[in-house]
């Protein structure tokens, strides 16, 4: 199969916080993108900014006439909606011989249905979640974990390399999901564990500042203290681009694949529990980094 590169066109449905600047890296490398958002103002200003994007009014609006079609939106349920079942759905739009990429976060076994569903319809689909945030977002250097056929990755490679740096083939169908939200499970439990300690540090008298420098020249480096520390805890800033919200619905997409497999896993059964109850007392909206403050809470409450 050829490769999909510039200026083949791209359906883009969901331009949310990270789906915005990934969109905004398609049209910079030269694709036509069709856009479609449920919010009509994040649509006229993706338009407004790039005038070369076409804004749509529905899904299936922005999948006619495209060569690929991606989703970046809250979940798969709400995937499977605006791809197969929803009204003015964008399978009603898509030619045969697409292919449908789906960047959310959602169920990998949700996903394997959705691909044999839309594998009847002719359409292949690549379930392509990512990770880096916002800031990686904007300048193209996202990690792309990738399910499904190596012959559908490679045609749209050019597509996902506009907008990752790393892009992996984990598996068949699912397995870019399934990944994912192995992923998040690790990078929740480290910045839990990096506030935790911070919370007993500064009790103790310590500055918190200079305990993540420690930890960034010791053995507990991580993500979260590399990246998130300093920058969105210490600075108590907490503006990561990720809420928290996100982080419990991934961690319990772990969950249930664990739970599906029936496999017992109690750490992460705490995580899920634990990241599930801060999702409630942070309130709407808030960024994963105020896990710190949820975990003040629980220090004060003994």
């Amino acid at each position: 199969m050829t490769p999909l590169s510039p200026p083949a066109t791209i359906a883009f449905i969901g331009l949310g916080m990270m789906g915005r600047p990934m969109a905004s890296r398609l049209a910079g490398a030269g694709f036509r993108l069709r856009v479609f958002d449920v919010s009509q103002k994040a649509v006229s200003d993706f338009v407004g900014a790039h005038p070369s994007a076409l804004a749509t009014a529905t899904a299936k609006a922005a999948a006619e006439g495209a060569d690929a079609l991606i989703t970046m939106l809250p979940d798969g349920k709400i995937v499977r909606q605006a791809v197969l079942d929803g009204r003015d759905a964008a399978v009603e739009g898509l030619a045969s011989g697409a292919v449908v990429l789906d960047m959310s976060s959602s169920n990998p076994v949700d996903t394997q249905k959705l691909a044999r569903d839309l594998a009847a319809r002719g359409l292949a689909l690549l379930d392509a979640p990512v990770s880096g945030g916002v800031r990686r977002a904007v300048d193209g250097s996202l990690s792309i974990m990738v399910g499904g056929a190596a012959a559908d990755l490679e045609r749209v490679r050019p597509v996902f390399g506009a907008m990752g740096k790393t892009i992996t083939l984990c598996g068949p169908a699912g397995a870019g999901h399934a990944l994912k939200a192995l992923n998040n499970y690790l990078s929740a439990a480290g910045l839990v564990a990096m506030c935790e300690a911070l919370v007993v540090g500064e009790a103790f008298g310590l500055d918190p500042g200079t305990m993540v420098d420690v930890f960034n020249s010791s053995t507990g480096k991580s993500n979260a203290t590399e990246v998130k520390g300093r920058q969105f805890v210490v600075s108590r800033t907490f503006a990561a681009g990720f809420t928290t919200a996100l982080m419990a619905k991934d961690l319990r997409t772990a969950g249930e694949v664990a739970s599906h497999l029936k496999l017992n896993m109690p750490n992460l059964q705490q995580a899920v529990a634990y990241w599930t109850d801060a999702d409630g007392k942070l309130g709407k909206g808030a960024d994963h980094t105020e896990i710190f403050r949820y975990a003040e809470r629980l220090a004060e409450e003994g």
